[in-house]
């Protein structure tokens, strides 16, 4: 009989320094996909410094989106990019944060798990630390762990030391560790400085960790004499230093750490077999966006307004539905508050999106935003709060009231379309909602089945509210059609209108499986109308100055 052997797992551990926000999470996200183009299993994994348990009650507008599993967790947005780009459904186990690690070691405490002795950081955090980073890297080729925040930070020391300690614990040979760094630029002397850089990888060595490859954001060209610089001071193989300039899309940066080698001096390093790279679909997709011809501009209304984060998986999946079809979509944000001023700047758009959030702030204004688009005919596409706020809208015109709402906002509501599900009632806030995959069967006449051709599909959820079905007769005699529902018949996943270019609003999050070089259903055919709006409006524009002519 033959023997098992078990799978070793390699380890790349991705750190960053100097400042925040230089893009670790697409630089991990860009290893991982040169690394799965040569048939490497890779999953990956972020460990988040932050006390909190999730990221589900994170600020959006602080920390960005809220990114939602297949099986339910609410993480960080870094884990979207990794899916993006790996082209993997990834779990609960690929998100880590320091307030689960302290909960489980306190519990361990009270259960008597550590015999009596004296809990310390080292070494029962960092021994939690690793215990989830190997279970969750278990049966994959790589598995590549972002770090979150910089070298120094007080709150990721215990992360450090415990991914220090992983040469030790699962052997030197099958632990690479990547620092990402930046270099800045000074204008009067006209060069980029490595000094920064050379201080963050000093500090990454003073915690025990000698970085086996250099990650080097900038905005400028590196010269030759900075990568030297670079090499002998940080003791970094010249191979192993990559220059990543600022590019034109971030899906260009797989391509450019591909034509670096550093794949191969990595799969060198860790003994791993050298393989070709197959990424002419990716290569191909970055053609398509650098040079998409057609444009289409769509309204985003939105109240968390301050950065690009907040709603990136909703923009990278209207992106991708615009490389489609070969069209640059052109994102206008629409201020939810400003309610004077929406319907002047949604003249100005050829698709309208409202998507998910939670409490009263910009409600009325997404309620417009939806009339809007049922009264003139633009393209809408409703995401969770976007399809709440749709049947809100529609029952008002239907019902001819104006005290129709959803319980979260108005609980004394005459009409509440949108309500509490009952399981949900007196539930604290954290982790309490409809969560994750959810099955959905969808009417086979409807413009939902046309553009997901087929009968059953799995959506991710994020929410507590629901349909409130004393509704669904009086809305569907009317004109509202319920063209997804989950396999009871219970829940109303999908809303639609007929005689209507495109109107779909989904209870779930779509744009979370949305990938670049395949869009989303529902976003692709959503785009595919705006465009078709912009080519009438072209139209009508030169008909009538024909017309003046």
């Amino acid at each position: 009989m033959k023997s098992k052997i078990k799978k070793q797992t390699k380890y790349i551990f991705v750190t960053g320094g100097v400042v925040s926000g230089l893009g670790k999470g697409i630089t991990a996200a860009s290893l991982g996909k040169i690394l799965s183009a040569r048939g490497f299993l890779v999953n990956m994994q972020k460990c988040d410094p932050y006390l909190n348990t999730d990221a589900g009650t994170l600020n959006p507008a602080e920390h960005g989106e809220v990114f939602v599993t297949r099986d339910g967790a609410e993480t960080d947005l870094d884990l979207g990019h990794y899916e993006r780009f790996i082209d993997r459904e990834l779990e609960r186990s690929s998100s880590v944060i320091s307030g689960q690690i302290f909960s489980q070691v306190i519990a361990n405490e009270r259960k008597g798990v550590y015999l009596g002795k004296s809990v310390q950081i080292i070494p029962h955090v960092t021994a939690e630390i690793q215990r989830r980073i190997i279970e969750a890297g278990k049966n994959s080729d790589i598995h590549i762990v972002e770090i979150g925040g910089t070298v120094g930070d007080y709150e990721a020391m215990a992360f450090i030391e415990a991914i220090r300690q992983m040469k030790r614990k699962v052997g030197e040979e099958n632990v690479l560790y990547a620092h990402l760094v930046f270099l800045p630029y000074l204008a009067t002397s006209k060069e980029v400085k490595t000094k920064p850089a050379q201080n963050s990888v000093r500090d990454l060595r003073e915690a025990g960790i000698q970085p086996d490859v250099l990650f080097v954001r900038t905005d400028h060209p590196i010269t030759a004499e900075a990568l030297e610089k670079l090499s002998l001071y940080c003791d970094v193989d010249k191979d192993a230093i990559v220059g990543l300039p600022t590019a034109k899309t971030v899906y260009e940066v797989p391509l450019r750490m591909e034509e670096s080698g550093i794949a191969h001096y990595i799969t060198q390093k860790l003994s791993l077999p050298k393989k070709t790279a197959k990424l002419d679909q990716w290569s191909d997709l970055v053609d398509r966006i650098i040079s998409s011809k057609n444009e289409v501009t769509i309204g985003v209304i939105a109240k968390y307004m301050s950065h690009e984060d907040t709603y990136m998986s909703v923009f990278e999946a209207l992106r991708a539905a615009g490389w489609h079809h070969n069209a640059k979509v052109n994102i206008v944000w629409v201020n939810a508050e400003n309610e004077d001023f929406i319907e002047s700047e949604l003249k100005k758009v050829d698709g309208i999106v409202v998507p998910g959030g939670f409490g009263s702030r910009g409600v009325e204004g997404k309620i417009m935003a939806a009339k809007y688009a049922r009264e003139n005919n633009i393209p809408y596409l409703g995401l969770c709060l976007g399809m709440q706020v749709a049947v809100i809208e529609f029952a008002r015109h239907v019902l001819k009231s104006k005290d129709v709402d959803t319980a979260e906002i108005n609980p004394s509501a005459k009409h509440p379309v949108i309500h509490i599900m009952p399981s949900q009632v007196g539930v604290q806030l954290g982790g309490s909602m409809r969560l994750g995959d959810y099955t959905c069967k969808l009417d086979k006449n409807s413009r939902a089945y046309l553009a997901y051709g087929t009968p059953t599909i799995v959506e991710r959820h994020r929410h507590r509210y629901e349909f409130n079905n004393e509704y669904r007769d009086i809305l569907t005699k009317n004109g509202l059609i319920l063209s997804g529902l989950s396999p009871d018949k219970q829940l109303v996943e999908i809303v639609e209108l007929h005689d209507h270019p495109f109107y779909v609003a989904s209870q779930f999050h779509p744009e979370f499986k949305s990938r670049p070089d395949t869009p989303h259903p529902l976003f692709k055919d959503f785009i595919g109308a705006s465009l078709r709006q912009t080519t009438a409006k072209q139209t009508s524009l030169e008909a009538n100055k024909t017309h003046t002519v």
